[in-house]
């Protein structure tokens, strides 16, 4: 799956896993060549060359469903990537990762048609790599993984929801509104998920889990996170009001 450069196929074998079988324990084993796969399209390009278009034109709408559509299907190899790169841990930690790589496919599929029905499909407009980014800089440690990706640059996600549901239902997108809706409410229980484990390397490793955020906030280059900040989605997600305090701070 992780292999898999056809973005249907990708989404397909995502939604095919079995999370809820038995697993053996897992050992680690050479990182392959050639991850993740990646179509030829879309055209992949630094964050500041991606124009930003309104949303009240319908190439704005498809612009904005596509980059959606793009982050879904980069969180399919996140999820991916941490279930075979990260030996050791209990068969629970699996087996939710599998679930969120089911739902992340989910949510590029319900976008990917409606991106369809605007007359696009998705590579048609260029996109960015920070998700991934990211997680080739963490590859090393899973404690820097579950920090910078589902805790920061997924959380985040959170955060944006709700204006961007705001601008396609002023925009008369009802439908794209409405996958929205579906995406935040996964996205709260797959953030819930980076909390815990986060948590619990960082009881493992006896640090405290706001100053060993920071730490490798700035090891590891992370974006600096500016508010409105969704505070009542993360709350859900496992944010503690000491971090909450932090990040508004």
């Amino acid at each position: 799956m992780l292999l898999q450069p056809e973005p249907g196929l990708k989404a397909d074998m995502a939604r095919a896993l079995r999370a809820d079988g038995e697993l053996g324990e897992a050992e680690a084993i050479a990182e392959p060549a050639g991850i993740p796969g990646r179509p030829a399209q879309p055209r992949l390009v630094a964050p500041a060359e991606l124009k930003p278009r309104s949303v009240h034109t319908p190439e704005g709408r498809a612009a904005l469903i596509h980059a959606l559509a793009h982050i879904e299907l980069n969180a399919i190899d996140l999820a991916a990537d941490i279930v075979w790169r990260f030996a050791g841990l209990p068969p629970l930690f699996y087996r939710q990762w599998m679930a969120i790589a089911q739902e992340e496919a989910l949510h590029f599929q319900l976008l990917r048609a409606h991106l369809q029905t605007m007359g696009h499909d998705y590579g048609d407009f260029p996109a960015h790599n920070g998700l991934w980014e990211m997680a080739q800089k963490t590859r090393g440690d899973l404690l820097a993984r579950l920090a910078l990706v589902p805790r920061t640059l997924e959380a985040r996600g959170l955060d944006a929801s709700p204006p961007i549901k705001a601008k396609l239902l002023k925009a008369g997108d009802r439908r794209g509104a409405e996958i929205l809706d579906i995406i935040l409410r996964d996205e709260i229980g797959h953030v819930a998920v980076g909390n815990h484990w986060y948590r619990v390397l960082c009881t493992e490793r006896g640090l405290d889990p706001i100053q060993a955020y920071a730490d490798l906030a700035a090891r590891y280059g992370a974006p600096r996170l500016r508010g409105p900040f969704n505070l009542e989605a993360r709350r859900r997600a496992g944010f503690e009001e000491p971090e909450l305090a932090a990040l508004q701070g």
